[in-house]
């Protein structure tokens, strides 16, 4: 008899925890720019979160706990990335986001790497974390920014 052992998770993930330094900013960020929506929120004896997500399902929490912006350098969270189901919908989302002025890595969708299908835009949250909308596939046809490394590697 082979011993196995078990797992208690699916390995899917169920949510990400980001620190913030102000949370009605990242609020503002991430429910009228990114679109989710609050599931709640806390303010008891001056400890700030809340809960967000896409059809009641909770998909990010934000802490108020960070005293200084992200620090790409440090070890932790690389890049949050959203994916989208076309290409048009990262496209339409690139566009709502230059509406409301947010700077990109790159100029435009760009392919994850040379010759790859999936591609995405790549951007900065208000604390400076890096994030990204993609879709698995549509992206033939641009160009990728970096030929030694995946695009996603280095914003």
């Amino acid at each position: 008899m082979t011993a196995t052992t078990s797992t208690p998770h699916s390995g899917r993930v169920g949510h990400i925890g980001l620190n913030v330094t102000d949370l009605e900013r990242s609020l503002a960020f991430y429910g009228d720019v990114l679109g989710f929506d609050v599931l709640g929120e806390g303010k008891e004896d001056g400890e700030r979160y809340a809960f967000l997500g896409r059809e009641g399902r909770l998909v990010l929490t934000l802490w108020q706990q960070a005293d200084g912006a992200y620090a790409p350098a440090r070890a932790g969270l690389h890049h949050l990335a959203f994916e989208a189901d076309t290409i048009d919908q990262v496209r339409a989302a690139e566009a709502g986001l230059k509406a409301r002025g947010v700077h990109f890595a790159y100029d435009g969708v760009v392919a994850h790497g040379e010759g790859a299908a999936s591609g995405g835009i790549f951007f900065h949250d208000p604390d400076g974390t890096r994030l990204e909308i993609y879709a698995p596939a549509g992206a033939e046809d641009v160009a990728a920014p970096h030929t030694a490394a995946p695009t996603c590697g280095f914003f």
